[in-house]
């Protein structure tokens, strides 16, 4: 089997894809935090230290919340990683199949969050249901992001970019875009994108998303996913892609 990661890291538009799916986990953290009851369904790193904190005992932190959302984010990186490799195994477009199971699982949250809440934000006590269905699905784009594998752009956080980034900068600090090679050119808007797509999504989700209600806001997400998802298929057919410490 070749590895098609070289092939991954010079497509212009798969960078662009992950940009968008970067910003949109901005979002989702965004909705998840401020409307269910201060919990991250896409930054796993954020519920680690969660549930130390209540497991500690301080900072006045409930254990249930992070522990479902880590337990509903590695089930549903453990049930996709198993599904994408058989389609990929079989030359199947995988991709697109683990956005749709990520729009899916984020329509099924918003549902419940209206049938139960309304259109306002979820009580600030949480809805176990919601914050399970949301990081399910933040579980489905983790595996599906490591499978495309664009270098610096796993799409659900941006500490490792950051870093790559500032230490670029400081290699080459005259060094503007046209005064590099296309390599060093797409490695810096690469980590750029990540660190940007973030924070525009962390915006874009306060801003816009969070007033809709914790529902609504699912909705738009889930149907933005969809979108891209139905644009084309981003991995050609046929092409395997080595996951990174996989077979």
């Amino acid at each position: 089997m070749s590895d098609a990661s070289p092939v991954l890291a010079t497509d212009a538009r798969r960078v662009a894809v992950m940009t968008v799916l970067t910003v949109l986990a901005g979002a989702v953290d965004a909705v998840s935090f401020l409307t269910m009851g201060k919990v991250f369904c896409a930054l796993a790193t954020g519920n680690v230290l969660f549930l130390s904190f209540a497991l500690a005992g301080e900072g006045d932190v409930p254990v249930a919340r992070p522990a479902i959302a880590i337990g509903a984010f590695m089930a549903g990186a453990a049930v996709a990683g198993v599904v994408l490799q058989w389609l990929a195994d079989r030359g199947r477009p995988w991709f697109p199949v683990g956005l749709v199971c990520e729009a899916v699982l984020l329509v099924c949250a918003g549902v419940l969050a209206l049938t139960k809440h309304g259109t306002g934000a979820v009580p600030a006590q949480g809805d176990r249901g919601v914050v399970a269905l949301v990081a399910l699905a933040m579980g489905v784009r983790a595996s599906t992001a490591l499978r495309v594998h664009v270098p610096g752009m796993p799409t659900l956080l941006s500490q490792t970019a950051i870093a790559e980034l500032v230490n670029d900068v400081l290699r080459r600090p005259r060094a503007a875009l046209r005064g590099m090679t296309a390599k060093q050119r797409l490695a810096r808007t690469r980590w750029t994108a990540t660190v940007g797509g973030i924070f525009s999504g962390g915006v874009l989700g306060t801003l816009l998303l969070v007033p809709l209600g914790t529902g609504r806001a699912l909705l738009v997400i889930a149907a933005a996913v969809l979108l891209l998802s139905l644009a084309g298929l981003v991995v050609p057919p046929g092409v395997r892609e080595r996951v990174p410490g996989g077979p």
